[in-house]
């Protein structure tokens, strides 16, 4: 007996390293922190334990700049990630990466994965879809901008507690914010975002020509215009008024809403995570304001936050694995709850809808303002997205030239002026080495 019971030990052993060796791991690079980076492992723990043959590692790479960065040096080192996830000023340098990235529309096919690029809401899988309708990338964490409202801080300063609507209202409202002693009236996470791309989007001006640079690289920026001048003044005003407070460049300014220190906040609909987690008092969730003296306004928003490229020489297994992910990564249920705890959009239509019927807008006032604002109106050339090589930088181009039109040192139209034609530089810089 004792050598068959030796035999039938050393065969399960065998079996079980072999079960062990047999699993697939899947390198995920990502950018969430916080409330989101919690999010982030739920997911990848769910889908592990759905399945024994792959296993989704993610890894916190740093900010979205730094770990775009580090999968095309990992790339080019011949070791990259399978799933990185880059955020949405990223998508024309990787859309242009030919051979660096594997489509998810050829990765979904060549591993029979179902997969319907209609499943997914218009205004997010557009912005991550090539000219012939073919999606290159997965949408994850889709976000677009919203008003966030401090309700105890109106209520202490004697205001209604019903968010201004327009510019005009804002305005007053402000003032009388300040008159009240609140020390940070308004600030704004992602000022670029919000105050350039989306401020023009919705209010139907062009960001640049050929459609805000989807229609081909020959684009040019057009965020000198006298609206987009007059927008940032106001902003330099406000800060003068001690009005605005100027955060920083990406999400500082939402720790300085969720503190209490702030009584209104401009920034991705994907803080309400942590604003839920950390604000010790009621809050709204609102359109964002708009100039009424534009024609037509408001139009409506695009989307931020990022989609997950599949990374090029990765062995078919892997490839299997990402694409039985995305799949995992689009089931209805699994999209309401990321919605429903983070604030994202969600990225398929069933998800919405699946939402809307149980009733979770009716027990969550604004939780759907995300979605609405998107879908405001029909999307127009102007308002339909955006997409600029090396625009890493050029956003970074944009937010150091409103800093110094903050800091008194430029005019508005000075600024925006040397926006552009920083930003022209930059793009014809892309275009001689781009391919349409």
């Amino acid at each position: 007996m004792r050598p068959l019971l030796a035999s039938l030990v050393a065969t399960t052993l065998f079996a079980t390293a072999g079960a062990a060796q047999a699993q697939v791991e899947v390198q995920w690079w990502h950018s969430m922190t916080g409330a989101l980076g919690e999010r982030v492992t739920e997911i990848a723990n769910g889908f592990n334990a759905s399945q024994t043959a792959y296993k989704i590692v993610p890894v916190y790479k740093g900010s979205y700049p730094e770990s775009m960065t580090a999968a095309i040096a990992a790339y080019r080192a011949g070791n990259p990630p399978a799933v990185v996830q880059v955020f949405e000023v990223g998508t024309a340098t990787m859309m242009s990466a030919q051979g660096a990235i594997k489509p998810v529309y050829q990765l979904m096919k060549d591993a029979g994965q179902p997969f319907d690029p209609k499943a997914y809401l218009p205004a997010v899988a557009g912005y991550y879809t090539d000219r012939k309708g073919n999606m290159l990338s997965m949408p994850f964490n889709s976000s677009t901008p919203v008003f966030y409202v401090n309700e105890d801080a109106f209520k202490k300063a004697g205001l209604p507690v019903k968010a201004p609507t327009t510019w005009k209202e804002f305005a007053v409202t402000a003032g009388k914010l300040k008159a009240s002693g609140q020390a940070c009236v308004y600030t704004t996470g992602w000022p670029a975002w919000v105050h350039v791309e989306n401020f023009s989007t919705w209010h139907n001006l062009p960001i640049a020509t050929l459609e805000n640079g989807i229609g081909g690289l020959k684009t040019e920026f057009k965020i000198n215009s006298p609206a987009h001048v007059a927008h940032v003044q106001m902003l330099a005003d406000f800060a003068k008024n001690g009005w605005f407070t100027y955060a920083g460049r990406k999400n500082e300014a939402e720790a300085k809403f969720f503190s209490g220190e702030c009584a209104m906040l401009t920034s991705s609909s994907g803080a309400q995570a942590n604003i839920r987690k950390n604000a010790k008092f009621a809050f709204s969730v609102n359109m964002l304001p708009y100039n009424d003296a534009i024609a037509g306004a408001p139009q409506n928003s695009i989307i931020g936050g990022a989609s997950l490229w599949v990374m090029g020489k990765k062995s078919a297994a892997e490839y299997k694995g990402v694409a039985q992910f995305f799949s995992y990564l689009s089931n209805t249920e699994l999209q309401m709850k990321w919605h429903e705890q983070t604030g994202y959009v969600p990225i398929t239509v069933a998800a919405y809808e699946g939402a809307r019927k149980a009733g979770y807008y009716d027990k969550v006032p604004g939780a759907d303002i995300a979605v609405r604002q998107l879908n405001n109106k029909p999307p127009t050339a102007n308002s339909k997205g955006l997409r600029f090589g090396n625009y890493v930088q050029g956003r970074d181009i944009i937010e150091e030239e409103m800093e110094a039109v903050f800091a008194g040192k430029k005019t508005a139209q000075a600024g925006m002026d040397d926006a552009v034609r920083r930003g022209n530089e930059l793009l014809r810089r892309f275009e001689a080495t781009a391919k349409e």
